[in-house]
């Protein structure tokens, strides 16, 4: 009877964990809708219409309850977005972010890459004009011919952005991105929560960062200013919202250290030298591909015995 009163307390508050998650996301959702227009709304729309399907059959012909937690997907997956996106495309990407990156691995808490992500990933790999360079300029809106902030930063050139645009969403960017004010804020929520741990966002960030700033000092045309560094691109989103993902990140704070600290070596290395401008969701799919190495054997021995009692 005490264990399944149990059972029943840890589902309880996986669910008002996984209502606060959405409920933050939702907020930057608002956010962008305001900065960028009712496209926005349709994007959030259609993608949780496809996520939607995919689970109910998913479930169906498991013969199991609709997963709670499917809600989640769909508003993280519209966050990674581009403001003109297409709505077909939007479809393509969570279907597939959604089937291969979720379902086939069983569902919430057994992935082992963020769904979202895996959507995202593959409109970048079939998609890249789309993804990469039809930003939208919330001073303009017309599609920018210029770089956007994180481009300059790449390029050790000045940005037409100040860190107050940065902050307060008037910068071009993905949907979840350029409100960075309200990213930290609901970082924050969730930490107060306790929906994700303090320890990877805070590493993560930290390093991105302390690279910058050395880097700055040795050579400012290769590494921008530190401070830009943390408030371009994807990194604060990427940071609360997909690398704190608790199915993907390691259990000991040994692990999350080392996790952190990978995050954000890979991120910076990856926008600087890479093709892709944004490294931060490719840094999160390579280190949580080896997150389970990061912890003990024991941590993995006990990880595998709850899943075999679910």
């Amino acid at each position: 009877m005490t264990q399944q009163h149990s059972s029943q307390t840890v589902n309880v508050t996986a669910k008002k964990k996984v209502l606060i998650l959405t409920a933050a996301a939702f907020v930057l959702v608002i956010a962008a809708t305001v900065i960028f227009g009712l496209h926005v709304l349709l994007l959030a729309l259609v993608s949780y219409v496809a996520a939607f399907i995919v689970e109910y059959l998913f479930a169906h012909f498991r013969k199991k309850p609709l997963d709670y937690a499917w809600m989640v997907t769909p508003v993280l997956f519209t966050l990674l977005l581009p403001p003109a996106f297409p709505l077909w495309m939007a479809v393509v990407g969570i279907l597939f972010g959604v089937f291969f990156g979720k379902a086939i691995f069983g569902g919430s808490g057994k992935y082992i890459f963020n769904p979202a992500l895996v959507g995202v990933l593959f409109l970048i790999v079939n998609f890249p004009i789309q993804m990469t360079q039809e930003w939208v300029n919330p001073k303009n809106p017309d599609l920018e011919a210029g770089p956007t902030a994180l481009n300059a930063l790449n390029r050790g050139i000045d940005s037409d952005f100040s860190l107050v645009d940065l902050l307060l969403g008037q910068n071009s960017g993905t949907l979840g991105e350029v409100f960075r004010l309200g990213i930290i804020l609901m970082g924050i929520l969730l930490i107060v929560f306790k929906v994700i741990n303090w320890k990877v966002p805070v590493i993560y960030i930290g390093t991105v960062f302390a690279i910058y700033f050395v880097g700055n000092l040795i050579d400012p045309t290769l590494y921008g200013d530190a401070i830009r560094g943390i408030f371009t691109g994807g990194l604060m989103l990427g940071a609360f919202f997909f690398a704190s993902d608790s199915a993907t990140v390691p259990k000991t704070t040994k692990g999350m250290i080392i996790y952190g600290i990978g995050l954000g070596l890979l991120t910076v290395l990856i926008r600087i030298y890479a093709t892709f401008p944004e490294g931060v969701t490719f840094a999160i799919i390579l280190m949580s591909a080896i997150s389970p190495l990061l912890d003990s054997d024991k941590v993995i021995e006990k990880q595998s015995e709850v899943l075999t009692h679910e």
